[in-house]
């Protein structure tokens, strides 16, 4: 997983790429190609 301070750049890579936030967290995730995961924090 990536700890980025900007996540724009991250959600454009892959197609499936979601931006969900949990918990104050804003993350990046990916079913079908888990090694896009990030994080912002």
């Amino acid at each position: 997983m990536k700890v980025r301070s900007s996540l724009k750049s991250l959600k454009t890579r892959h197609r499936d790429c979601k931006l969900v936030r949990r918990k104050g967290v804003v993350y990046i995730i990916n079913k079908t190609n888990p090694r896009f995961k990030a994080k912002q924090g």
